[in-house]
C-alpha cells in the first residue's frame, strides 16, 4: 500500500486473530530464524501497523472478565521483522520515529490490572482483583467513563521495539534467565521476592502460545514440524527489555525521537508493537498503559561498526544496550503533587537501598492519598499506570534508604486535589468518605478465580 509518499510495509486487521492476519504474519517471540516480512532501504520512510498487545482479547465494555481470563501465553504480538538493507552485525541501527497514532476507526484503548492468580502486577498484594478502564481517544486527549473527572493529553509511543538477537545472544539470555528461575525456591532467591508478590522470576521459552511469523502458530505446528519445535524451544519471550531493546516501556519515546539499536543479525530485523496512547513511569499495573492498536512511521539509517560506541558492561561483547534520543514533543504540565517512598516495607521492616520497594511505597502513598477525593484505590491504581506521571530515583546512596518519588500532574483532575481545609479534610475528621466518583472498578469481574493457560503467570 502507498499512503502518500510513505510505503506501508506491515498492515494489520485488528478484528482478525493475530495468527490469521490477511496480509502479514506477526510474531510474539524473539529468535534469529523468524524471517523478515519486508525490507526497506536506508533512509526510506515507511509505515508499520500493529495490533494491540493482547491481539484483541480485551474489549471496549464494562466487564473486566476479559482481563481476568486473559491468555498470557499469547500476547505481545509484534509487527515485523523489517530488514534494513546494508545493516550487518556490529552496526548501529538509528530508528527515527516520524509519526505514530491509533489506527483509524480504533480510537480507543484500555488499562487493566490482572487477577493475582493470572498475571498479577506491581501491587497485586494490595489489589488482587482484575479491573479495567476503557479510554476514548479524542485527538491528543483521552477520557474514561470508568474514571470520571480526569482528562489528559497522551504521549503515544511503542512499548516494545527492538532488533533480532543473534543465536549467541539468545543463548546468553536463556542461560542467565534459567539460572535466575532456578533460584526460585532456594536460599539464593532474590530478596525482593520476600516482600513483593511476584510472578515467576523470569518467563522462559515455551512452545504453547508461540507465533513465529511465517514459521507458523503453535496450534497448527507444535509437534508436527521439527524446525518449528526447535525454534519455539529456543525463542525468548518478549516480556522484559534486553540488549536488543524490546519491552522497555519508555513513555517519552514518541514523535521526533530516535533510538540507536545494536545490530546482531544481517538486516537488523526490527520488530515493534505494544502501542500506548499514554503511560505513567513504571506502568505499575502491568496491563497498565492505555493499550491500543496503532501505527508508526519510521526512517532507518545504518552507522557502520557503530556498536563500538556502546559501552560493554558485562561478560560478553554483546552486553550492550540501545541509546534513546528523546524528541521535543510532550504534554506540558507545570504543577505536580509529588509523593515520596523509601526502603521500608508495609510491615515496618527496614531494607537496604531498595529502589523497587521505595517506588512501591511512593505509588501506594499516591493511591491512598488520591482515594480521599472520591476515587476508589483501584481507580487510582489504574490512573497512575497510564497518566503522564513522572517517576524518579531521588537518592540511592544515603544508607539505608533509597528514595523514590512519583509526581502526578494536577491539571489532569477536574477538582483541586492539593492538601487544604475543606470537605475532604472534614470528612476524614468525621470518619467518613466523600462521595464516590464513578463506578467501583473492583466489581467489574464476577469474582470467580481465573484458570490461567500459563500457570506460572
Amino acid at each position: 500500500d502507498i499512503d502518500g509518499m510513505v510505503r506501508t510495509v506491515v498492515s494489520v486487521d485488528p478484528e482478525a486473530l493475530p495468527w490469521a492476519q490477511p496480509k502479514t504474519a506477526l510474531h510474539n517471540r524473539w529468535h534469529p530464524e523468524i524471517k523478515p516480512v519486508a525490507t526497506v532501504k536506508e533512509g526510506e520512510c515507511f509505515r508499520v501497523e500493529t495490533v494491540d498487545w493482547t491481539g484483541g482479547q480485551i474489549k471496549n465494555d464494562d466487564s473486566a472478565d476479559d482481563v481476568k481470563n486473559i491468555d498470557l501465553t499469547e500476547v505481545h504480538f509484534l509487527s515485523g521483522p523489517v530488514a534494513v538493507e546494508g545493516a550487518k552485525p556490529g552496526d548501529l541501527l538509528k530508528v527515527e520515529i516520524l509519526d505514530l497514532g491509533p489506527l483509524a476507526g480504533h480510537e480507543w484503548g484500555f488499562t487493566g490490572t490482572f487477577d493475582k492468580s493470572n498475571g498479577g502486577g506491581f501491587l497485586t498484594d494490595h489489589y488482587p482483583r482484575a479491573t479495567k478502564a476503557c479510554w476514548d481517544i479524542e485527538g491528543v486527549y483521552c477520557c474514561s467513563r470508568h474514571i470520571p473527572g480526569v482528562r489528559f493529553a497522551g504521549l503515544i509511543h511503542p512499548g516494545l521495539i527492538g532488533t533480532a538477537p543473534s543465536a549467541e545472544l539468545l543463548a546468553m539470555w536463556n542461560a542467565r534467565e534459567t539460572a535466575l528461575v532456578n533460584e526460585e525456591h532456594g536460599a539464593e532467591r532474590k530478596t525482593s521476592c520476600n516482600y513483593l508478590h511476584t510472578r515467576p522470576l523470569a518467563a522462559l521459552p515455551m512452545a504453547t502460545g508461540a507465533l513465529l511469523g511465517s514459521l507458523g502458530h503453535f496450534k497448527t505446528k507444535m509437534g508436527t514440524d521439527e524446525t518449528w519445535d526447535r525454534v519455539a524451544s529456543e525463542a525468548a519471550r518478549t516480556l522484559p527489555g534486553r540488549e536488543n531493546g524490546g519491552n522497555c516501556d519508555i513513555k517519552n519515546l514518541s514523535r521526533g525521537c530516535a533510538v540507536y539499536f545494536p545490530v546482531f543479525v544481517d538486516g537488523a530485523n526490527l520488530s515493534m508493537g505494544d502501542m500506548h496512547f499514554s503511560q505513567g513511569d513504571g506502568e505499575v499495573s502491568f496491563c497498565g498503559a492505555i493499550e491500543m492498536a496503532g501505527y508508526l512511521t519510521l526512517k532507518c539509517s545504518v552507522i557502520k561498526d557503530g556498536m563500538k560506541l556502546l559501552p560493554v558492561v558485562g561478560p560478553s561483547p554483546l552486553s550492550v544496550n540501545p541509546i534513546f534520543e528523546i524528541g521535543p514533543l510532550e504534554p506540558r504540565y507545570s504543577e505536580f503533587l509529588v509523593f515520596e517512598g523509601f526502603s521500608v516495607d508495609e510491615s515496618g521492616v527496614q531494607h537496604f537501598l531498595d529502589a523497587t520497594l521505595a517506588y512501591k511505597r511512593a505509588v501506594l502513598n499516591a493511591i491512598k492519598y488520591l482515594a480521599n477525593f472520591g476515587y476508589s484505590e483501584e481507580q487510582v491504581y489504574l490512573l497512575l499506570s497510564c497518566c503522564p506521571c513522572e517517576g524518579r530515583l531521588s537518592g540511592v546512596v544515603d544508607i539505608p534508604n533509597a528514595v523514590a518519588t512519583l509526581a502526578v500532574p494536577l491539571a489532569i483532575f477536574d477538582r483541586d486535589v492539593r492538601p487544604k481545609q475543606g470537605d475532604v479534610l472534614e470528612a476524614l475528621a468525621a470518619g467518613v468518605k466523600v462521595k464516590r466518583i464513578g463506578r467501583d472498578v473492583a466489581k467489574e469481574s464476577d469474582g470467580s478465580t481465573p484458570k490461567p493457560v500459563d500457570t506460572r503467570l
